[in-house]
Parts: C-alpha cells; structure tokens; sequence
C-alpha cells in the first residue's frame, strides 16, 4: 500500500499545524527525560523525523546517526535544520536497504501512520545489534481525553483513528495491549514500558491553557509525575525493546 500514499502531502497537514501543537513540544521533552536512562552509546538510527526535532537532541547524542524518512519535504526540512551531521536517506521503511545494524532505534510517534507496523518492526529486529534497544512512542488510545470523546460522542471508540489523524497519516491508534502484541510478533521483548504525561485535555486545550495562564509547568510536572504512576492514562505510551530470544 505505501505505494499509494503521498507522504509529502500527508506531512503538511502538520506543517499548517492542522496536526500540529506546542503540546508535542512538551510531550518531546518528557520523552527525552524519560529514555535517558536507557540510552546505549554507538550508532543510532531514526525513522522518521518529521521536521527534525527529536533528530536534533539525537544528534547531540550520536555522532553515527541516520536518519531515514518517507517524505522528501521533511528530509529537507531537518537538514536544513541540522546540517550535514547526521546521514538522510529519504526511503519508505518498507524498501529501505540497510546491511548495517545499529545500537539505538528511534521509533518517535511514527509506528501509528504504517500500513503494516509488524512488518516494519520484524525490519528494525534485524537492524538492531544484538544488544541493541528500539526506543517505540505513540499515542496512547486510552489517553482520558480520548475516552471523554467517546463520552461525548466525538470518536466511536478509544482506538478510532479520527478524520485528522487520518489527513496525517495515521492508520492505527494504539494501546498498551495491542502495541506490545506487535513488538511481540516482530520477535521483540519489553525491556521498560511507560507513559509520558496524564492527559485530561485535548492537545489544542493543553495549549489554549498553558497560553492563557490557567495551567503552569508546575501542573504539566505534575502530570508527568502522575503519569508514571498511571501510564495507561497518559498522552503518549513508549516501549524500550530488545531482540527476542530467538
């Protein structure tokens, strides 16, 4: 199917920030905080990158970074915004050709717009080193702002992909359950799971607050904080993965 699809075009619906929230921003650092302990040294591997954001902290990490991405636009973007650094391969994860393996596997809120995410997962299997980790981040399905839009009758369940998600790219929404099924079935093993941030709000409310003054970085802090003790109610879910045993 990814023949089909016309990744630049799905790209701008974030770029016109259709998609496209100061939230994410917040989302990323957490993230960042979060995956720090797990971090491995050698060479790292990003797929998918979008305008380049999370590929700048790598960057600053892994000196040997690739970084492979659908869209042409998008590849341009980040190296315009990093420069000659990393190396960019501008590939589908289905046709890429890799024969090098790699220590750390950047999976950042991408598995979701994949028409096949087992597939591509059994790829990346192979493309770890055999003590390499996949670093996996995706919208939680259970999220409590999206079950209050079940309530309200906005989406028909907790994992529907709505009409935005859809204009972006998506094709899956996923919770602890049927992500883990997935990395199970690419012959992977959970090393660390998490949730980053308890998420009551939309992401455009989370904005529309923190601009207006009615939350403070105090109360995101907050919310990661009750995130840790319950990752199921969190904006976003993340895997830390190892090769399986065979």
């Amino acid at each position: 199917m990814s023949e089909l699809r016309d990744y630049d075009r799905e790209a701008a619906q974030m770029g016109d920030r259709r998609y496209n929230y100061d939230f994410d921003a917040i989302t990323r650092r957490y993230m960042m905080r979060a995956f720090a302990p797990f971090l491995p040294s050698g060479r790292a591997l990003e797929l998918g990158c979008y305008q380049g954001e999370s590929t700048e902290w790598l960057a600053g990490l892994y000196p040997d970074l690739t970084v492979v991405e659908a869209a042409q636009t998008l590849v341009d973007a980040a190296r315009h915004r990093l420069g000659d650094g990393p190396r960019f391969l501008c590939s589908t994860f289905e046709d890429l050709a890799l024969e090098e393996t790699f220590d750390a596997i950047f999976l950042i809120n991408t598995l979701e717009h994949l028409d096949d995410p087992v597939l591509v997962l059994r790829r990346i299997e192979r493309w770890l080193s055999p003590t390499g980790r996949l670093f996996l981040l995706v919208p939680n399905a259970n999220a409590p702002s999206r079950q209050i839009a079940v309530k309200m009758g906005l989406i028909s369940h907790n994992s529907a992909v709505t009409p935005a998600e859809a204009a972006n790219g998506h094709r899956n929404t996923f919770s602890f359950d049927t992500l883990e099924r997935a990395t199970r079935a690419a012959g992977l093993s959970t090393l660390h799971r998490g949730g980053l941030i308890f998420k009551a709000l939309a992401n455009y409310q989370f904005d529309a607050a923190l601009a207006a003054g009615i939350i403070s970085d105090a109360y995101v802090e907050g919310c990661y904080q009750l995130g840790n003790q319950y990752p199921d109610l969190t904006a976003s879910i993340y895997l830390i993965c190892e090769r399986g045993d065979g």
